[in-house]
């Protein structure tokens, strides 16, 4: 099976309206992958190519704020990972670092994409290292911001969300647990990745909940969070040569000092930058720093 790409005049209205409400002239499309994953994305601006992989349980409008100070300078190809926003949903597969990473493999491949940056927030983050390393004949640059790659995850922003996500990973209340989000728990869980609580926007959060009542979305997302493990093991595969590295954290993310500089031990050519009060979602956060770090890559 040849990949296929979906102009945004056949994809359903559920699926543009939103983005296109920020992305202004960008495109909205669809590819169907060999394997039959189908991802959503959007491309828009002009420059060599920038893919953008979001955090757990986002999708591609994370980078509602990020994208229109990079669009000038790049072509952003920015993508709903596979399970997540609107790309398609295949409930028999377990959602985990493996099989993110063979699928993003797949998409760069599929637009022949060269001479790629690659840049992603958490899991995305994750993504952006370990395709860096498997893939360093097409990628230049990996910048990764708040690698989500520690025991604990997202159980570290705060209460509710150590006892949500804790719930998750226990056979038959996980799936109870999973079916009652509402915006309010969203929100809760949320809000404990930022240092400055009032920059998650509330159209997103609608956003994230409209998503989130997909056919198939809670049963993903278990699978994505127990799966925590492989995200952990992929420090195994980051770049040690090849592609220019760039980590970049935020003093209040959720990752201790001690697991940041590992990693920087890992891979001590990268280069590692603190933005300064700063949480886990950085780009939504402080989207002007994190543009920055990446201009200054390219």
């Amino acid at each position: 099976m040849r990949a296929q790409t979906i102009s945004d005049n056949h994809l359903p209205a559920r699926a543009t309206t939103y983005t296109a409400g920020w992305a202004g002239k960008g495109l909205i499309r669809q590819i169907v992958l060999p394997t039959g994953f189908c991802l959503r994305y959007l491309k828009v601006g002009t420059g060599p190519p920038l893919v953008l992989m979001h955090t757990a349980r986002t999708q591609l409008d994370y980078f509602q704020r990020l994208i229109p100070l990079l669009r000038d300078r790049f072509t952003i190809l920015a993508v709903d990972l596979p399970g997540h926003g609107w790309s398609s949903i295949r409930p028999s597969l377990r959602y985990d670092e493996p099989l993110l990473r063979a699928t993003m493999q797949e998409f760069i491949k599929a637009l022949s994409l060269e001479d790629v940056t690659l840049a992603g927030d958490s899991i995305g983050a994750v993504l952006a290292l370990t395709l860096a390393a498997e893939m360093p004949d097409r990628v230049l640059h990996a910048v990764a911001v708040n690698l989500f790659d520690y025991p604990g995850g997202v159980r570290r922003a705060n209460l509710l969300a150590w006892a949500v996500l804790g719930a998750y990973q226990l056979p038959g209340l996980g799936r109870i647990v999973s079916n009652m989000e509402n915006r309010p728990i969203l929100q809760g869980i949320l809000r404990g990745g930022f240092a400055d609580k009032t920059r998650l926007p509330k159209d997103l959060l609608r956003e994230f909940r409209r998503v989130g009542r997909r056919r198939g979305y809670p049963r993903m997302a278990r699978s994505l969070f127990s799966s925590m493990p492989s995200f952990i093991a992929a420090r195994n595969h980051y770049p040690t040569t090849g592609p220019q590295v760039t980590l970049v954290y935020g003093d209040a993310d959720w990752s201790r000092p001690r697991e940041r500089q590992a990693n920087q031990t890992l891979m001590p050519d990268a280069r590692m930058i603190m933005l300064k009060n700063a949480g886990h979602f950085a780009s939504l956060e402080q989207p002007e720093a994190v543009a920055g770090v990446i201009l200054d890559e390219a």
